[in-house]
């Protein structure tokens, strides 16, 4: 680990004087290779984290900002002291980059070097009567459960309120108390008040005024979360047999009405094959070349890093690394769109790393 701070005799942080020294320890000690680096405050909080396939250079270009609202000179002012670590790649310098901002948490990481413009995640929240939610990314809430990534948050929000009307669940604030029908107790308590306009036209089962059963509306919450799985198309054969019914009886803008509303439905459903891109598709074996030959392998199952080391050189090491595909690999796994929330973040910066770089594809080897 490279470790250096800018120190010198007491001199107030942020100071002309401090950044001149932190300047002349970047000139003099960092290497133009990649790597992560870290600005700290004078009492040691990390405020900010980065990482350069050119560290020296991306170091310097601070110290050249020329106006004081510039983000680079805001991040310098904030600091006392950088430190910084060499990685073998660029896409070293990036995983380790998201680790560090996960663990620090720095405040001026704002975007948190994710890509929430291009993909949308569908989350199922926790506790009493769960509902559907359109999400860029993972929250706080760590139960939650969460589908995707997709593209397109306008047509997956669309899609979404189409599934939640077909399964009659609920859309309101999280923070609505809810009050099943076989909470009795409750009933005897307080009178039955009229729901909301969902639930008076016949779109949501009413979990908050005992129109329904904590029973009743956990299981439409399991058809929901099959059909995102893509292991039940219920919702669409309930749509298609509301559409048919509409047809014979003539009443055909309202069978236009539920053709619109399968189709939503079946365009979300066709996401599932084209956009489960990290989830199913980056699962492989990746060999990454390194800064002096330093080259490193990463095995990526559903588009985490789920072990790294060196590239093997003998056959010994070789066989080791095949034991350890084997074993990763070898744990059977239900088929599911669902993500873990501490993994989302690394699933969206790989998918991103791909997309950027689609030749590094080449570079992978699929698991048999």
């Amino acid at each position: 680990m490279t470790l250096i701070r800018a120190v010198s005799q007491r001199l107030e942080p942020t100071s002309d004087a401090q950044i001149a020294v932190m300047k002349d320890v970047v000139r003099s000690g960092a290497a133009d290779r990649p790597g992560i680096y870290r600005m700290l405050s004078s009492s040691g909080e990390v405020v900010y984290v980065g990482k350069s396939k050119r560290l020296r250079s991306r170091l310097l270009s601070y110290f050249r900002c020329a106006y004081p609202a510039d983000k680079g000179a805001r991040i310098l002012r904030a600091a006392d002291a950088i430190e910084w670590d060499y990685t073998p790649s660029e896409f070293a310098a990036l995983l380790e980059e998201l680790r560090l901002i996960k663990r620090f948490r720095p405040r001026l990481n704002v975007a948190m070097k994710r890509d929430p413009g291009h993909y949308s995640f569908i989350k199922v929240t926790r506790g009493a009567a769960p509902k559907l939610a359109v999400v860029r990314g993972a929250s706080a809430d760590d139960a939650s459960v969460y589908y995707g990534p997709f593209v397109g948050a306008g047509r997956i929000g669309e899609a979404l309120r189409e599934l939640s009307d077909a399964l009659m669940l609920r859309d309101c604030k999280s923070d609505m108390k809810m009050h099943f029908s076989d909470q009795q107790e409750l009933f005897q308590l307080m009178p039955r008040t009229p729901g909301c306009i969902r639930y008076e036209i016949g779109k949501c089962l009413g979990p908050c005024v005992g129109g329904c059963s904590v029973a009743e509306y956990d299981e439409r919450v399991m058809l929901a979360r099959a059909f995102l799985d893509g292991a039940s198309d219920g919702p669409i054969e309930m749509l298609r047999r509301k559409m048919d019914d509409a047809s014979e009886r003539l009443e055909f803008e309202r069978a236009a009405a539920y053709r619109d509303k399968l189709g939503r439905l079946e365009a979300l459903r066709e996401q599932f094959g084209r956009l489960r891109f990290a989830v199913e598709t980056l699962s492989f074996v990746y060999t990454v070349r390194g800064h002096g030959g330093e080259d490193r392998v990463y095995v990526v199952k559903r588009g985490v890093v789920r072990a790294e080391l060196a590239k093997p050189r003998s056959s010994w090491q070789r066989a080791k690394l095949k034991r350890l595909v084997d074993d990763i690999f070898a744990t059977g796994e239900r088929p599911t769109a669902s993500i873990p929330t501490h993994e989302i973040d690394e699933l969206l910066l790989l998918s991103s790393w791909f997309r950027r770089f689609p030749k590094e594809m080449g570079r992978t080897r699929q698991v048999s």
